[in-house]
């Protein structure tokens, strides 16, 4: 097996394992962690897609083209292609729960998590936005609707919110000022004094056990003394 050949086989079956280790059901992730684990987020337009069988052919890849209009987080592309479990080749379709395969002139906002044979699309249907007009000018950014979501956080044991739609506008500032946060956030933590851990007590007796036997040998002394009154 050729080196890309391995890398590919080792992609798919990171992401067949995530998805069968998680049944049907996927955990939400907050808008924060995508923007802070995205590698790359983009606005564009699909503009041709083509399935391939994985070494073994035994699952089926789809590559999805993107012509971009706007990098909103990571270096600015022109063109990118990501890469997802699934699709139609050969006569036949597989589809995974949580990936909604693209067409084209589709067109998306993409939260992408390079990989070693490719951008990807990260959390799949999380990362994944739908982008249409409002009717008055303004482009709307809208989640893509997932069934196989939980939205509650095991950790935390609180509720993900769901995310609204918002225009192009307030998702790009979104996108910013949640980068800004993480800037200040690691600036603190940069900041911080580390905290210095506590010397045991046997450690702080041993330096002073000189002065330590002076005393113990005065209070022998006195005490020998007051009981030959």
């Amino acid at each position: 097996m050729t080196p890309n050949k391995l890398l590919t086989a080792t992609l798919l079956t990171a992401l067949l394992s995530a998805l069968s280790a998680h049944a049907t059901v996927v955990q939400a992730v907050t808008f924060d962690d995508k923007v802070g684990n995205a590698d790359a987020i983009v606005l564009g337009t699909c503009t041709a897609t083509r399935a391939e069988w994985d070494p073994a052919h035994r699952w089926i890849l789809t590559y999805a083209t993107f012509n971009v209009e706007q990098s909103v987080k990571g270096t600015p592309v022109r063109e990118l292609t990501v890469v997802t479990p699934g699709g139609t080749l050969d006569g036949l379709h597989q589809s995974s729960v949580g990936i909604t395969p693209f067409d084209k002139g589709d067109e998306r906002v993409l939260f992408v998590k390079n990989t070693r044979v490719g951008p990807t699309v990260l959390y799949f249907d999380q990362g994944t936005y739908d982008v249409s007009s409002d009717g008055h000018g303004e482009r709307v950014i809208t989640p893509i609707a997932s069934e196989a979501v939980v939205r509650m956080d095991n950790q935390k044991g609180s509720v993900v919110p769901a995310e609204q739609a918002r225009t192009l506008r307030d998702f790009v500032g979104a996108v910013h000022e949640s980068q800004r946060r993480a800037a200040a956030m690691a600036m603190i933590k940069r900041q911080r004094p580390p905290v210095e851990a506590k010397e045991p007590i046997s450690s702080v007796l041993s330096g002073y056990w000189f002065l330590i036997a002076l005393a113990l040998a005065g209070a022998s002394l006195a005490t020998w003394k007051f009981l030959r009154k």
